[in-house]
């Protein structure tokens, strides 16, 4: 079996490349290779290769640029998953896409579900949302995970970010009113590694069918909660830090403008997928401690 990731190179494509090698032959070309904004590129590429599944892990994720570069945001968020849908739907194969909590309003405090009416705040989820429906449309067999706070041990993310300045300032100023689940990379594709597995060797007795479904862990934190929960367990493993948890203080939104507004509820309810497969799916604590493991060990 052929599997095509998209955007390989980035935090979830990385960990994808490591966890779906098992299912065959692992096609992750490089952006110097196949150029996503370029649609004639992508059919091109398509039509050589010939993929037996679709792992679209591509994406435009500057939510700020996104305010003004909304060409290739709808390019690479609606545009791109649009056009993989069709080949899947000829072809008669799988896509597996990642979305965002962005599709929804983020007003509220109740986690979201599948079901719930969608109401992007910004360029960036609009895109997002239109990917979705496109796939939806197209009526290939396709799975859209639907993530949020995604973060890793590679790559550029708000851990990154946290690790970096803590090394660097005594105290930080974080954003409390924003609340979500953390999402390492890591889980996204072991999930993944587990519903392709199912599909290909028919080996779960459970219910896994097109449609969307959310992936994060369970529980909830603020940004500030995060960051502190970040430092602890930082400080413990002995990473370099200049700061400690009781050095970070909490603002609301309104103090830290963005161009870009941003959802305040990021909740997700994931009890759909945990039916789907049969697990339960573990909490952000357990996996950010998983990941800040892992980078302690990788330096």
């Amino acid at each position: 079996m052929k599997v095509l990731i998209t955007g390989g190179n980035g935090q979830v494509g990385f960990e994808l490349r490591r966890q779906l090698a098992t299912l065959g032959e692992i096609l992750a070309p490089s952006r110097a290779s196949l150029d996503l904004s370029d649609a004639d590129a992508v059919s091109a590429y398509l039509a050589q290769y010939q993929p037996d599944v679709v792992v679209n892990a591509a994406a435009y994720t500057a939510v700020d640029n996104a305010e003004t570069d909304q060409a290739l945001a709808a390019r690479l968020n609606a545009e791109l998953p649009a056009q993989l849908a069709a080949y899947c739907q000829k072809r008669g194969c799988w896509l597996v896409h990642y979305s965002s909590d962005y599709v929804y309003s983020g007003e509220g405090s109740l986690p979201w579900r599948e079901d719930d009416a969608t109401g992007p705040c910004n360029v960036y989820g609009a895109t997002k949302l239109a990917g979705d429906k496109a796939i939806a449309a197209s009526s290939c067999q396709h799975l859209i995970f639907r993530t949020s706070w995604v973060y890793s041990a590679f790559g550029k993310s708000f851990l990154s970010t946290m690790l970096r300045l803590g090394a660097e300032r005594s105290a930080l100023s974080i954003v409390s009113d924003q609340v979500g689940a953390p999402t390492p990379a890591r889980l996204i594709a072991l999930v993944t590694q587990q519903v392709l597995t199912a599909l290909q060797f028919k080996t779960s007795s459970h219910d896994i069918g097109s449609g969307v479904y959310h992936l994060a862990p369970k529980g909830e934190v603020s940004w500030h909660g995060f960051a502190c929960e970040i430092f602890q367990l930082a400080g413990n493993i002995g990473l370099p830090l200049t700061i400690t948890s009781e050095s970070v203080s909490a603002i609301p939104t309104r103090d830290y403008p963005t161009p870009a507004a941003r959802p305040l509820n990021s909740r997700l309810a994931v009890d759909k997928l945990e039916k789907a497969l049969g697990i339960e799916m573990p909490s952000w604590q357990s996996q950010l401690a998983l990941t800040v493991e892992e980078i302690a060990s990788s330096r």
